[in-house]
């Protein structure tokens, strides 16, 4: 498998072990939950190994320039654009038309440039530079929605919100996990589901499984680690 990105970021390492027992999903909606989790966390237990050094503003600016573009692409066009800035006054310093050249191959590059110098000088204005270390507290930025926000604040500050993507979105609602018609309540039906003690990787953990074995079509549920958990009508064995 190629080198891992998450949202344009690549972590230092990535170790992995499979653990296919067959186990009981336990009784309640909490309890399925947590045991497919365990049973993800168990193969991977260190999800977010090498993200601890991430900087929080090149983290922010890198999910925002994720929507729609695929994560090697976004980890190339990162590099580029903080190879020439390491802040939000250098950023601003840069300029949107600079910004905007440097990002085109990511797409939707004029409006993420007028956003990443809008949330620039947000930081600057509101939080003296430094990104806040909540997700609440993120999306009042230009640009940043509850996606972003999560992602940034879960990886960067370890606080417990579980970012729900197409990935997580789709492998929520397949198992079931936290079933939900839009991002917002699978969001909200994780972070009630979830044991507290998985929050801080189940984001990486859903993100990888539907990545790479749980995709749209035809999903590898010959190969999935919690088959046994899944009730999904669909499923291949």
């Amino acid at each position: 498998m190629a080198r891992d990105t998450l949202h344009g970021l690549r972590p230092a390492q990535r170790r992995t072990t499979a653990d296919k027992t067959p186990r009981s999903p336990g009784t309640g909606e909490s309890a399925h939950v947590g045991a497919v989790l365990a049973r993800l966390a168990e193969a991977d237990p260190d999800p977010k190994a090498g993200f601890d050094r991430t900087d929080p503003y090149r983290l922010l600016v890198t999910v925002l320039l994720s929507a729609q573009s695929t994560g090697p692409t976004v980890s190339r066009i990162a590099d580029a654009l903080f190879g020439a800035v390491e802040d939000p006054a250098g950023m601003l310093d840069l300029g949107e038309a600079r910004i905007t050249e440097i990002i085109r191959p990511v797409g939707l590059g004029p409006s993420k440039a007028r956003n990443i110098v809008k949330l620039s000088a947000a930081l600057l204005s509101e939080f003296g530079g430094a990104v806040p270390r909540s997700a609440a507290e993120m999306r009042r930025l230009p640009g940043i929605g509850r996606k972003s926000a999560e992602v940034t604040a879960n990886f960067a500050f370890h606080e417990p919100v579980i970012a729900v993507d197409t990935h997580v979105f789709r492998v929520s609602n397949r198992i079931p996990l936290a079933p939900g018609a839009t991002v917002d309540s699978v969001a909200d039906g994780l972070a009630r589901l979830v044991p507290d003690r998985f929050k801080d990787g189940a984001h990486v953990w859903l993100f990888r499984h539907g990545r790479d074995t749980c995709i749209a079509r035809k999903p590898a549920c010959s190969r999935c680690l919690v088959s046994d958990l899944c009730s999904w009508p669909g499923k291949v064995t």
